[in-house]
């Protein structure tokens, strides 16, 4: 079994190496065979794992120390329980539909082979990240995912938008990045190690440790511990306020933002605090803040989604607020719930960004949902997957995503955390707003009428290796959240994996939950979320069909609101004004202080000048008189020998 574990990732990295070096050397078909076929057996040894997994096996091992100081060790190693098995063959499965997609998608692009070792390599990374046993290599994974996304969304680099928007990646990701830095910190300093097994073996002493910020206020060492990992998670995860990179990511091909958003790396943040639960659990404080933040993401966000015309940002904003919603099972201590909406998220949402793609092919590269409609005559398969992908993102009962998103809700809404009930109401209204924009989107884009010339280059549907992904993912789409229902909510799936502290034990407050998914969904009909998300998809049919106009006349008559959303809040302005201007400011006064006046012009002039000076004070003694120097000759050695000859006793 280490052997099949160790191929898992080596095998895409293997793909990336082969079409990165040799690209050039191999056609475009066997540069593209060659990534998919090592993606596929590495999906195909995820499930086998997944499966001995489940049967109650556990593995956690190191293959090296390349480093140690004292007793703390630098090693490279794996721990494969079942939360590790479950995002093993999401990443890998979704991954593999990317790659397939890809051949259709970028055919014909320069940087083919590029794009197909990237993808390959950013497998790797986020394999590496999910199946580490230590801080250490999740933090070399989480940069190396990073890294990539940087490349991949800058992968167009002549287009100077997608260029901008990689940095703006980069750099956000940074910040969060320091937090996360100084979380582990804390955690190595006052543990001693690295291995999760050995951190939480020695838990206990973080536990009472309090340090006073004021007089009237002292915070606990584990919260300061959790909220530094938090952070770290709101940044790769893109949680408010750090959530301002993952919009513009849309720069990049689409088929990398299926791969970004649905099961890599906006979900690694959720894979951390979920593996991290054991620390966790332990502050009240953290996991309260964790559930603020996370509501506060699904509700705005979402918010924003409802003015978006780019197709691919309305599904980017539906990411923030479904990421959002599993922050707050975070928050809620509702894990198994969170990692529940992570793997139905995963298929769903790549459904959606790999649909919406396929309608930027049949439309010849168009993006504003404004300038179609009716499309559903030309691309019907299209229309069904993105209808299933739809109603599975809203919640519609049946659907993966129905039970997964229910179920948060019900938890939060059981919680007896602080803030409970405010979150839970923020939920619920996020329920309809996720339901409007996301059928104002499927609205406009396939059916009214057609807001497009029919004369020139009319829409067609998309190839088979484009629509195959499609129907492909519409499956775990429809099934996979009714399947794993039971066994992941209800049964001990991820027992070996997640720590619940017995006063947050939300199951024990859901006993009125049947465990048969069937009831649970025909149950889901008479719900007050259901009537939310009716709600939802009739005003955006009025809006959308009855009411064409409404939209331009709400924008009319609330042109400050209009203003506020079309600014996204204006967060990206105060960021530019703030941290780029002001940290530029700072750079300038920095640069005017020290390059120019301390070492321009006290070290290197100054030194000139007092030389130049030197010299003409030397140069008054330079007189030409012979007299002159003998004099003080004479008055040079009469200074020696008072100075060296002893004075008589």
């Amino acid at each position: 079994m280490k052997s099949i574990l160790i191929f898992i990732p080596l095998l895409p990295l293997l793909g990336a190496a082969i079409t990165g070096f040799f690209g050039k050397k191999l056609t475009t078909t066997y540069a593209h065979r060659l990534a998919i076929l090592f993606v596929l057996m590495s999906t195909c040894l995820s499930l086998y794992v997944l499966g001995d997994v489940l049967g109650k096996n556990f593995y956690e091992f190191s293959l090296f120390t390349w480093a140690q100081i004292g007793e703390l060790k630098f090693e490279i190693g794996f721990l494969v329980d079942s939360l590790t098995a479950l995002m093993m063959l999401v990443v890998t499965s979704v991954s593999l539909m990317v790659h397939i997609y890809t051949i259709g998608y970028m055919k014909g692009d320069p940087g083919y082979r590029r794009f197909f070792s990237y993808i390959s390599l950013f497998t790797f990374a986020m394999l590496m990240l999910v199946m580490s046993n230590n801080l250490l290599q999740l933090f070399f994974g989480w940069e190396a995912v990073g890294l990539v996304s940087y490349l991949l969304i800058g992968f167009w680099f002549k287009k100077e938008t997608a260029i901008h928007a990689s940095l703006k990646a980069f750099l956000v990701n940074r910040v969060g990045d320091v937090g996360f830095l100084m979380g582990i910190g804390l955690v190595v300093y006052f543990t001693g190690s690295l291995n999760y097994m050995e951190i939480f073996d020695s838990v206990s002493i973080l536990v009472d440790r309090e340090y006073s910020l004021f007089d009237w206020w002292s915070v606990s060492l584990l919260t300061i511990i959790c909220i530094c990992l938090f952070i770290g998670a709101m940044g790769k995860s893109a949680q408010f306020p750090l959530h301002v990179w993952l919009p513009d990511s849309m720069e990049g091909p689409t088929p990398i933002s299926a791969l970004i958003h649905a099961a890599t790396m906006v979900t690694a943040g959720i894979f951390m605090v979920s593996r991290m639960s054991p620390i966790f659990e332990l502050s009240e404080h953290a996991l309260i803040f964790i559930m603020i933040i996370g509501s506060i993401t699904a509700l705005f966000m979402g918010i924003l989604g409802m003015v978006q015309n780019d197709i691919k940002k309305v599904v980017a904003y539906s990411t923030l607020s479904q990421l959002g919603y599993m922050t707050v099972a975070l928050g809620a201590s509702a894990y198994s719930l969170a990692m529940f909406h992570l793997i139905t998220h995963a298929f769903f949402k790549a459904l959606l960004f790999l649909a919406a793609g396929s309608v930027i092919i049949g439309m010849h590269h168009e993006q504003d949902i404004r300038k179609m409609g009716g499309l559903y005559k030309f691309m019907p398969i299209t229309w069904v997957v993105s209808l299933i992908g739809t109603l599975s993102l809203i919640g519609f009962p049946f659907l993966s995503g129905f039970y997964s998103k229910d179920l948060i809700i019900l938890a939060v809404g059981v919680s007896n955390s602080g803030f409970a009930g405010f979150v839970h109401l923020v939920l619920e209204i996020g329920v309809f707003i996720t339901a409007f924009y996301s059928f104002r989107m499927f609205l406009l884009v396939f059916h009214g009428t057609p807001r497009f010339s029919l004369d020139k280059n009319a829409p067609h549907e998309s190839n088979f290796v484009v629509v195959l992904p499609l129907i492909l993912l519409a499956i775990p789409s429809i099934f996979l959240g009714g399947v794993i229902f039971e066994p992941l909510v209800f049964s001990s799936w991820l027992d070996d994996a997640i720590y619940i502290s017995p006063n947050h034990d939300f199951l024990i407050n859901m006993d009125f939950v049947s465990s048969s998914f069937f009831e649970f969904a025909l149950h889901g009909f008479s719900t007050p979320t259901f009537w939310l998300l009716l709600s939802g998809v009739i005003c955006a049919y009025l809006i959308v069909i009855i009411f064409p106009k409404s939209a331009a006349y709400l924008s009319k008559n609330f042109p400050r609101l209009n203003i506020l959303l079309k600014e996204k809040y204006y967060l990206d302005r105060f960021n530019f004004w703030f941290f780029a201007s002001g940290s530029r400011l700072i750079g300038e006064k920095l640069f005017k202080f020290s390059d120019r006046a301390l070492i321009d012009d006290l070290l290197v002039n100054g030194t000139a000048k007092l030389v130049s000076r030197a010299g003409l004070l030397m140069r008054i003694a330079q007189t030409g008189y012979l007299y002159h120097y003998a004099i003080v000759m004479f008055l040079a050695i009469a200074l020696m020998l008072w100075w060296f000859i002893p004075e008589s006793n």
